[in-house]
Formats: C-alpha cells, structure tokens, sequence
C-alpha cells in the first residue's frame, strides 16, 4: 500500500470528493482528512492509501497541480512522521513555553507584586 500526501485542500473538499478524484488513476484503500482536534474543521490536507504503488505514482503524477474545489493542489508521496519530543517539536524548550521557571519576570505565583524572581 502507497500512502500519498495531498496538500491546499479547499476546506470544502470531502473525503468522498478527494477519493473519486484518485479512484480514476486505481484503487483507493482509504482516505484520511486531517482535521483539527479541537474545533474539528479541516486542516487543508490529506492522507490517500492506494493499493499499489504503479497505481499511486500515476495518481501523483496526474493529479499534482490541478484543481480541486477551488484550489490547486500539492501531490506527493507522503513522508513516514517523525518523531517528536516533548514540547511538540518546537526547538529546545521542553514544553515549558521557553520561559525558563521563575527566574526574572514576576516571581513566583504567589508573589504578584512583579519583579525580582523568586522572593526569599
């Protein structure tokens, strides 16, 4: 199985729609809409699972830069996911926002006259 990326979706598209689109060029295992996990909206992109791997680079090549709903999209043969570490990936700050404890700005959480780090 194949997996294929397809990117600048219209937020309109449905998974019905993205999957007659590459039914055309060979069978279609699943589709997967990436959607948001709190408000449940699409994220513009998507996921498409094709039986082989011939069916999918015709699939890529046909379909990469054409119209779908409004938009033109990107095709391509998805990349495994990368593991990330805590913080969801976002340099070297460990999830903690870079703020770096209590160390300067208002002090400690009880303490909320401003300033001077933590108070002893």
């Amino acid at each position: 199985m194949k997996s294929i990326y397809v990117g600048n979706l219209d937020y309109k598209t449905g998974e019905q729609e993205l999957r007659q689109v590459f039914e055309a060029y060979g069978q279609v295992e699943n589709v997967n809409m990436i959607r948001d996990q709190f408000s449940g909206q699409p994220r513009g992109f998507a996921f498409v699972e094709m039986a082989n791997d011939e069916e999918a680079q015709k699939a890529i090549a046909a379909v990469n830069g054409t119209q779908i709903g409004s938009r033109n999209v990107t095709v391509n043969e998805a990349r495994p996911k990368t593991p990330r570490g805590p913080g969801g990936g976002k340099g070297d700050r460990g999830g903690f926002g870079g703020r770096g404890g209590n160390s300067g700005g208002r002090g400690s959480r009880g303490d909320r006259r401003g300033g001077g780090g933590n108070r002893w």
